[in-house]
C-alpha cells in the first residue's frame, strides 16, 4: 500500500487562503468533487488519482483535473515525498492552461519556498 500523503493548502504572507476560497466560491458538487481527490491523495498517494491529474511541462507544477462540465483545476507541487502544496485553483476556459494562473502557482510556490528556508 503506498503511503499516506500530507496536503497543505498556501497560506499567503498576509494569511489569505486563495485554494480554500477558491472552494467557497464553487458549488457544493463541484466542492465534493475536488474535496473527495483531495481525501484520495491523503489516504492512497497521487497515483490512484490518475487520469484527474496532470504534469505541466517546463514547471514544477501540476494540476488536478475535475473533467467535464465543470472544467475546474487546482495546481499544486511536491515540495518533499509525500506531501503536496495547493497553490491555486480556478475554472479553465480553454484547452491550454492559462499563462495568468501558470504565473500565479508559480509566484505562491516561490513565496512558500522563501518562507520555509527561514
Amino acid at each position: 500500500m503506498t503511503a499516506e500523503y500530507t496536503v497543505y493548502y498556501f497560506v499567503s504572507p498576509s494569511g489569505d487562503n486563495p485554494v480554500s476560497d477558491f472552494l467557497d466560491s464553487l458549488s457544493e458538487q463541484q466542492q465534493a468533487k475536488i474535496l473527495r481527490l483531495f481525501q484520495y491523495i491523503k489516504l492512497y498517494g497521487l497515483s490512484v488519482i490518475l487520469p484527474h491529474t496532470k504534469k505541466l511541462t517546463g514547471t514544477p507544477l501540476w494540476e488536478i483535473r475535475i473533467l467535464g462540465k465543470d472544467n475546474l483545476r487546482v495546481l499544486y507541487a511536491v515540495p518533499l515525498q509525500n506531501t503536496v502544496l495547493l497553490l491555486h485553483g480556478f475554472i479553465k476556459k480553454n484547452q491550454k492552461t492559462p499563462a495568468k494562473e501558470l504565473q500565479t502557482a508559480l509566484v505562491r510556490y516561490d513565496q512558500w519556498k522563501n518562507a520555509t528556508r527561514h
